[in-house]
């Protein structure tokens, strides 16, 4: 059967690039998807609540926030950028909402509110979706693409757009490979630190508002919350260095040292000393002087400093008060691994950004043939960039494909 434009993967770039050349232009539009579900990542984005985009309207401090993609994206972002995402969702009825950290989500705080908004969309737009159907094969001929499914189907069709997701899952990659694009290899890109240690074992759940992490093998460096899992470490700080790292921590095989400055903003030496003098009678373990620390966790740099539980301030030598400085400025942590929520998993990798038209997000190498989302080689931190991206990406797909 012959489609004006046939996009393989169900996920948010598909279907935003299969809406955006509907409406736009009637044609005839196809969605591929080989898993039995559609949209699976903003279902459960967020926590299941969808973090669209993030509330950064600026071109270029927008773009600033993809590791891989920064200088790529500034052009598309001017044509189709975090403002237009809100304006698109409440065309549709869907108010969207910022967080302190900037994060955006459906005031619903329900990612089904974004899965049905999209669905609606594609279905008033007339787009035909296919589940269960996964393309095999891709062949292109003088005038039209081939594609050959799972499900014994042959498809025709003028365009084809791939939006398979992070490269990690291999064929939506293998068939870009196929059509002769060059791969970057697939790289986890948002990740956790495993770690083994007793300053935070059994705290999981305490965070620290604002933290500064270091990597000590390189020059690496985040600031932001910093959150105590089972497993060691994560929370923004954490997932931004490790995107911002990702290749080269790959490179160390996940093995490294971290240090966290729990009190990047702050003197912990001026404020133990005058607490010293203040409250001379009081013992340490009663109270965390600072607001950032939680208690629990204070009790540990008290530990960690050799600091007896009953001391009280007027008994804090000063060896003791310089190695409790030490612990909240400097706190070093052996890294042996990652860790990941395999559903949410982001890659770095994928389709090399100098095949791709931007202005398009058209193949250089083969007319026709246009890409959208993690299949390319772009990947943001946390927060709703990756999102931001597959509107961005999907928009300027389906607009290009409209006007054909």
């Amino acid at each position: 059967m012959f489609f004006d434009l046939i996009v393989v993967g169900g996920g948010a770039a598909g279907f935003f690039s299969a809406i955006t050349c509907a409406e736009q232009s009637g044609k005839s539009v196809l969605i591929l998807e080989k898993t039995g579900q559609l949209l699976q990542k903003v279902k459960i984005s967020g926590g299941g609540r969808c973090n669209v985009t993030h509330s950064c309207f600026e071109p270029r401090e927008l773009s600033a926030n993809y590791p891989r993609g920064e200088k790529s994206l500034i052009g598309p972002f001017h044509r189709f950028g975090a403002a237009d995402t809100v304006e698109w969702f409440a065309s549709r009825g869907v108010a969207l909402k910022t967080e302190a950290d900037g994060r955006m989500f459906p005031e619903t705080d329900s990612s089904q509110t974004i899965i049905d908004t999209l669905l609606g969309a594609a279905d008033a737009a007339g787009v035909n979706i296919h589940t269960a159907e996964g393309v095999t094969s891709i062949h292109k001929g003088d005038e039209y693409f081939e594609l050959e499914t799972d499900a014994g189907n042959s498809h025709t069709t003028a365009s084809v757009l791939l939006a398979t997701g992070g490269t990690r899952l291999a064929a939506g990659a293998k068939l870009a490979a196929n059509l002769g694009h060059e791969l970057h290899p697939a790289t986890p890109s948002l990740f956790t630190f495993k770690i083994n240690n007793p300053l935070i074992d059994g705290l999981a759940g305490l965070s620290v508002g604002d933290a500064e992490v270091k990597i000590q093998q390189s020059k690496l460096r985040s600031r932001g919350p910093v959150l105590i899992t089972h497993w060691g470490l994560s929370g923004p700080g954490i997932l931004k260095i490790s995107a911002w790292g990702a290749r080269e921590l790959a490179a160390l095989d996940y093995k490294f040292d971290v240090s966290v400055n729990w009190l990047p903003d702050e003197d912990p030496a001026l404020t133990i000393a005058d607490t010293r003098l203040g409250e001379a009678k009081r013992q340490l373990s009663s109270k965390s002087p600072f607001p950032a620390v939680p208690k629990r966790l204070w009790l540990r740099f008290l530990a960690a400093a050799d600091i007896p539980e009953d001391a009280t301030w007027s008994q804090l030598t000063k060896v003791q008060a310089k190695q409790l400085t030490t612990q909240l400025t400097g706190s070093t942590f052996s890294v042996e691994g990652k860790s990941m929520n395999k559903a949410e998993f982001v890659t770095c990798g994928g389709i090399s950004l100098k095949e791709i038209d931007f202005k398009t997000m058209e193949s250089k190498l083969v007319p026709g043939l246009y890409f959208a989302g993690e299949v390319i080689d772009v990947d943001g931190i946390t927060g709703g960039f990756n999102f931001q991206n597959a509107w961005t990406n999907g928009f300027h797909a389906g607009s290009d494909i409209a006007a054909r």
